[in-house]
């Protein structure tokens, strides 16, 4: 503010300056971030945010895959065989169709490898920056210098930054500095110049994660001139020199072809004698191609590239090309439901406070339109009073402090933007949860930016954590003459979690303790909000409880960083409830009916009360719509499931389709219990506790827009539209490329086998100079090989799925490339065609 512009060498750190100047230097304001034009420009100035020789397509790579393989050597031994008997014709073919083969199969396997790369760009990290006012999501790389960058629970911080707000963040800094414990990071400046990384707690660097709170900063150096840039070091790593399953199996199908053609070409030279002649080296090297597949390489490239283009066109990213191949096998689908399965449009709509009764909230979206109506309580399926509007802004001091405790114990913002092309546009920046309390506090007359605007400060914040579902913040209120100091803790989340952190509710004006010797007014209050809650839960909406307390601060407490969670979130008011609902996606009811249709079952793990869980699973068909909520063996407690032995669940008829107040490790007690069953499972996830589960299932299935991204790294497909239907639309395509694969080898393999049944048999006629008579010649083999089998072939590997696709149940897992099935068909196709050809020969 003020300040003006700094002249820095380079390698003056950034560190010893204060936010103003940094901002300054770099040309950038904290609050509007960088404009989309500017950031189009400083991308051309500093280049893309990433690292030299990271990864990339190496063609020389590529075209030793096409040229160092079982099928090439079995073809130039021909060729040397060839040219070694002085048939330079013969050779000359082979060798023509060794370099076009290679040419074909480097020219598709490089195109398949840079889409791979590509699409791996795609879905690895993304950045959460603010441009033109309004936070966008970006691709990782085209961060620049200036931009202000968020970072969340989970994040891989995308370059190095200068920080300028900070909340309880501790980033894991391992990779640079080998510090095994997080580093908690403040805004201090630091005025030594030469301070060690460790210790240069007001910046963040490229490549290392966030463990713990929140963050905004300017970024300060992109891509080389980072400090993992310098050390040439890069977190991120992609497999794509992997092979898949299916790869291994087709290399294993190569040698034993090389061993098949060795074989014959000793029958060969067997039925002569052993005896050399050129014709007989002819005939070898003629059977020896015969039984190999000299366009399978090129045709599976072509249907696994193919494969990955449609999945990018359904919104699928495919991380590892295993995933792909492993599809077709899925039993079970363990999915998450915000999002997922619904929209994640969150809007408040009801509300319910003791002594006021039930509240009713209208407007729909980010859009802060709309009323708030008391209806009081209901007596026998019916309120007992007519609705009653409460203008903005007033309203019981009950319900005026829950509506404080909504807005404040809350992350996100709502904000108009003042951009041209988008001026007067609500934009929301947030979890959808937190969005619907903001805009429901902003209807109400009580948004946080009032709030703080009116006085009240934040203090510290406990951010949400999945495994207790609580948060969490310590707010100084605006002093008046008789309470100059006043603090109070507001906490929100899910209703156990919340009231076992309750002694006391609040009536009205009137806090009513819980806690007595025989606990009788505890239960009674339990049931009370039991009852409440059911009623809200059992219409859909997801029900979070809100409390609050008066917090004495201690004249020796250091606020900031040394305050206990649990002594926090303890001997809390209880408030009231607030149902938000989250309706779901059109698709998903037919894409959960056409699972089980393909004999997939679909399961709901997610962090919602039990009936809110299973009003929706009903509603998108996960469960029938008739189905009881209370004892059903199909709708579980995380609680109820985490207490079961392995040997427990392993005797239940079925394992639970919902299980609500999921955490983490249930996921990955879910998954363990399917592989047990020898289920094939796909899990969904989006955030860091969600890697183990993701790493555990066969197919780990990352959110794009919502996931972290460490747990984008730990899946091998990423979802861009977060999109249930996106899942089952994989399903489909991994099965129809399974299938195709089988058909093109089949046919590739039975007009070997016809070719191989037509030249042995030859072997049994000679001409009347008693030689042998030659059914086919090496080049017509390389011709039927080459071109009539391969472009059908590849026509085969690209046709459209069956009717029947999405109708059958999914294949083993254990199943092979090779099934009975498939080889039977090989040989018995293959010796009808060589029959009817070596016939067609002899007449």
């Amino acid at each position: 503010m003020g300040e003006k512009t700094i002249d820095l060498e380079p390698e003056t750190p950034f560190h010893t300056l204060t936010v103003d100047q940094v901002a300054s230097h770099l040309g950038t304001s904290i609050l509007e971030g960088l404009s989309s034009q500017e950031a189009s420009n400083r991308l051309k100035t500093y280049g893309y945010n990433e690292l030299e020789g990271d990864g990339g397509v190496k063609w020389y790579k590529v075209l030793l895959r096409q040229v160092l393989n079982v099928l090439v050597a079995v073809l130039t031994v021909a060729t040397i065989l060839a040219f070694a008997t002085k048939d330079f014709a013969e050779g000359s073919v082979i060798l023509f169709i060794i370099i076009t083969n290679a040419a074909i199969g480097f020219w598709q396997e490089f195109n398949a490898e840079q889409t791979m790369e590509a699409l791996r760009n795609m879905s690895s990290p993304t950045a959460q920056v603010i441009r033109d006012e309004v936070r966008v999501t970006i691709p990782n790389n085209q961060a620049v210098p200036g931009d202000i960058m968020i970072f969340e629970d989970g994040d891989v911080v995308g370059a190095d930054c200068r920080l300028f707000e900070v909340f309880n963040l501790e980033t894991d800094e391992a990779l640079l500095t080998g510090e095994s414990l997080p580093v908690q990071k403040n805004l201090v400046v630091i005025e030594d110049a030469e301070e060690g990384l460790g210790d240069r707690l007001n910046m963040v660097f490229a490549s290392t994660t966030v463990v713990k709170g929140r963050a905004k900063g300017i970024v300060t150096d992109t891509g080389m001139k980072t400090q993992i840039g310098k050390i040439a070091t890069s977190l991120m790593n992609t497999d794509g020199s992997e092979q898949t399953p299916l790869q291994k199996r087709l290399n294993k199908m190569a040698y034993f072809v090389f061993l098949a053609a060795i074989v014959l070409v000793i029958i060969v030279f067997g039925v002569h004698g052993f005896k050399y002649s050129n014709e007989t080296a002819i005939y070898a090297i003629s059977v020896s191609i015969a039984i190999i597949p000299e366009g399978l390489v090129a045709v599976v490239t072509l249907t696994m590239a193919f494969g990955v283009s449609r999945m990018a066109n359904f919104k699928a990213i495919i991380r590892r090309l295993s995933s792909l191949e492993s599809l077709g096998a899925v039993t079970n689908i363990c999915s998450d439901k915000t999002g997922t399965l619904t929209q994640s449009k969150m809007v408040a709509v009801r509300m319910w406070l003791p002594g006021d009764g039930f509240y009713r909230i209208t407007g729909t979206g980010f859009i802060p339109e709309g009323e708030v109506y008391r209806q009081g309580e209901m007596v026998q399926g019916h309120f007992q009073s007519s609705e009653e509007l409460i203008s903005a802004g007033t309203g019981s001091n009950h319900y005026l402090r829950i509506l404080q405790a909504a807005s404040l114990c809350n992350m996100a913002e709502l904000r108009r933007t003042l951009h041209p092309e988008t001026h007067g546009e609500w934009s929301a920046i947030g979890d959808p949860t937190e969005i619907a309390l903001q805009v429901f506090a902003h209807k109400a007359g009580l948004s946080k930016p009032e709030l703080v605007q009116s006085g009240f400060t934040l203090v510290s914040e406990f951010p949400f954590d999945s495994s207790v579902k609580r948060m969490s913040v310590l707010y100084q209120v605006p002093p008046t003459d008789s309470s100059p100091d006043v603090h109070y803790i507001f906490t929100k989340g899910a209703t156990e979690r919340v009231l076992g952190c309750c002694t006391a509710w609040r009536d009205g004006d009137v806090e009513h303790s819980l806690v007595d010797e025989k606990g009788g007014d505890r239960t009674r209050f339990e049931q009370m909000i039991t009852e409440k809650m059911n009623f809200l839960a059992e219409k859909g909406l997801r029900v979070l409880t809100l409390a609050y307390r008066k917090f004495e601060v201690a004249p020796s407490v250091d606020l900031v960083h040394g305050l206990d969670r649990d002594e926090i979130e303890s001997n809390l008011t209880f408030l009231g409830l607030i149902g938000i609902y989250d309706p779901p996606r059109a698709e998903s009811r037919p894409a959960v009916l056409q699972c089980y249709e393909a004999g997939v079952r679909v399961h709901m793990l997610t962090g919602d009360h039990p009936s809110t869980a299973a009003a929706i699973a009903k509603e998108v068909a996960i469960i029938p719509e008739d189905a009881p909520i209370v004892n059903n063996p199909l709708i579980m407690t995380a609680a109820q499931f985490d207490a079961m032995s392995d040997e427990e669940i392993d005797k239940l008829a079925e394992l639970p389709r919902v299980v609500a107040r999921c955490s983490p490790n249930t996921k990955v007690k879910m998954i363990a219990a399917l592989h047990r069953r020898n289920l094939f499972a796909v899990m969904t996830g989006d955030g860091v506790n969600d890697s183990p589960s993701l790493k555990a299932a066969n197919v780990g299935i990352a959110m794009g827009q919502s996931g972290s991204d460490v747990a984008k790294q730990a899946s091998d497909i990423v979802l861009t539209d977060d999109n249930f239907a996106t899942i089952v639309k994989a399903i489909a395509e991994g099965r129809r490329m399974f299938a195709n694969i089988q058909k093109f080898v089949q046919h590739l393999m039975s007009a070997n086998v016809a070719e191989i049944v037509v030249l042995v048999i030859g072997l049994a006629f000679k001409d009347d100079n008693n030689s042998a008579v030659f059914p086919m010649s090496a080049v017509e083999v390389l011709f039927l090989n080459m071109i009539t089998s391969s472009p059908p072939a590849m026509g085969l590997g690209l046709e459209p799925p069956s009717e029947s696709n999405m109708r059958e149940p999914p294949r083993s897992a254990k199943q092979g490339l090779f099934s009975f099935e498939v080889v039977m068909d090989t040989f018995i196709y293959g010796l009808a065609m060589g029959a009817l050809s070596f016939a067609s020969f002899t007449i």
